[in-house]
């Protein structure tokens, strides 16, 4: 049967769910085509439950790094009922909520695999292996995401592993767990399953962890991991893996000579697109890449203003809070053009996605956690942007020592010389995840340091970390 929406939404993520229930409300009809759940990897399968993961380990960190408080803390966490928690986060996979919320916005779903079967058309296959044609009138969005990379280390496709799927779902703690990467992933799941009591060893091929990120943060997340008791092998790789089938335990390999032996081998080495099966081929579209976008988020390697893709899948900014921003604006430009209006991108309308070019925010929950948001000083130079870079013990802060006796955390801000407007900044240490937002709003506002001198944090705060990065600029 074949039915007709003003646009076809294939993915129901985060970013697919903003974009049709944006759509719905600006008048025009939606239907999201969606595989598997309704909410899309973050609900279920990382953002939410790794998070569920992270908390309990972090509050009792929190607790324990207070005097008075710390007396009262004694014992390991409860393994059970952290899986529990996060369980009644995650609904185990139910996604009867998202799709009621669906339902309620307006949005129509249609369950089952969606690929592009020519122009404004998609063929949906179901899981009993009926086929149903959706037209666009016009608009059709990709919003399928990405799946794990297995990098080529011998055996790794004869066993099974773990990925950032079943690390952040799985129902038992391993007694022993080897991570191979260096990345966020790598890092948040290390410092999960050692707070459940997990013996972990990370395996870095690089000299340093989450190497994108300004030195401070990589340092200061190897100094938490080693002091929560996870063993990190830097310059090191797999090289092969086995699963015993008795004991269900794993011989790693590595290049440099040794064996490690563990219950579960978890690989978060890369993300690549789902797009290989999304019948790209017949719009003329090479298959399996990413998809580049203009700020409208409009697929750019093909011509006209019919196909949109928003989220992880254009490789932007592979974030959930980017993807739900790019759907907003992506959303708005094709009512727009609906309506027969332009959506000039990078125009400053707001139907125009511009801050996941140059004001991504970041959150990592390690401990200690990371936050960051715009550029690197490393970044700005290499795009020939004259810069300052300001660095702050946020350790030095009195607000921070009244929060915690052993607090310890980093600030770094990086400046636009040429413009006066802080571009970058990267934050360590305790409440690093919640502070990073009085950034993004400097950065992409690019309010002028001199205004921003008048934005007087609060005594005695963390925040007043400001304040001391403006002095150390000479304000």
């Amino acid at each position: 049967m074949d039915a007709a929406y003003d646009v076809v939404v294939i993915g129901g993520g985060p970013g697919g769910e903003v974009v049709a229930g944006r759509l719905v409300r600006a008048g025009l009809t939606a239907v999201v085509v969606e595989a598997e759940e309704v909410g899309g990897e973050c609900s279920y399968r990382a953002c939410v439950p790794s998070k569920a993961l992270l908390r309990p380990g972090a509050a009792r960190a929190a607790a324990r790094a207070v005097a008075g408080a710390r007396q009262s803390v004694a014992g390991a966490l409860d393994a059970a009922q952290v899986l529990a928690r996060r369980d009644r986060f995650t609904g185990r996979g139910d996604d009867s909520g998202q799709a009621d919320w669906l339902d309620g916005a307006g949005v129509a779903l249609v369950r089952g695999h969606g690929r592009l079967a020519g122009e404004r058309r998609v063929e949906v296959t179901g899981a009993d292996g009926t086929v149903r044609t959706l037209r666009a009138r016009h608009a059709v969005v990709l919003s399928t995401g990405t799946e794990p990379v297995l990098p080529p280390v011998e055996g790794l496709d004869r066993i099974d592993v773990w990925t950032s799927r079943q690390a952040t779902t799985a129902d038992a703690v391993p007694e022993r767990l080897v991570v191979v990467g260096g990345g966020v992933v790598a890092c948040e799941m290390a410092t999960a399953w050692r707070s459940l009591g997990a013996s972990v060893t990370l395996l870095v091929r690089d000299q340093a962890l989450l190497t994108d990120w300004e030195p401070c943060a990589g340092e200061e997340v190897t100094r938490g991991l080693t002091g929560l008791g996870v063993t990190i092998r830097f310059g090191v790789s797999a090289t092969r893996v086995a699963r015993d089938a008795t004991t269900r335990t794993v011989t790693v390999d590595t290049d440099d000579g040794a064996t490690l032996v563990c219950d579960e081998l978890l690989v978060a080495v890369g993300r690549r697109p789902r797009t290989a099966d999304l019948g790209l081929d017949s719009v003329g579209v090479r298959a399996g890449h990413w998809l580049p976008v203009d700020d409208t988020c409009r697929v750019t390697a093909l011509g006209g203003a019919w196909l949109y893709a928003v989220g992880d899948v254009n490789h932007r900014a592979p974030l959930t809070h980017m993807a739900k921003y790019q759907a907003r604006a992506c959303a708005a430009a094709i009512a727009e053009r609906a309506a027969g209006r332009p959506a000039v991108p990078g125009g400053g309308q707001a139907w125009s996605a511009e801050a996941d070019r140059f004001a991504v925010p970041q959150a990592v929950f390690t401990s200690p956690e990371v936050a960051s948001v715009g550029l690197t000083e490393r970044a700005a130079r290499e795009a020939g942007i004259a810069v300052r870079a300001v660095e702050y013990r946020v350790d030095d802060v009195a607000g921070a020592a009244l929060y915690a006796d052993d607090y310890r955390g980093h600030a770094k801000l990086v400046v636009d010389e040429g413009r006066g407007v802080v571009i970058g900044c990267t934050l360590t240490g305790p409440l690093a995840t919640e502070l990073v937002h009085t950034a993004t709003v400097a950065v992409v506002g690019e309010v002028p340091l001199e205004r921003l001198w008048h934005a007087v944090p609060a005594f005695p705060t963390v925040s007043e970390i400001w304040l001391r990065l403006l002095e150390a600029y000479g304000l």
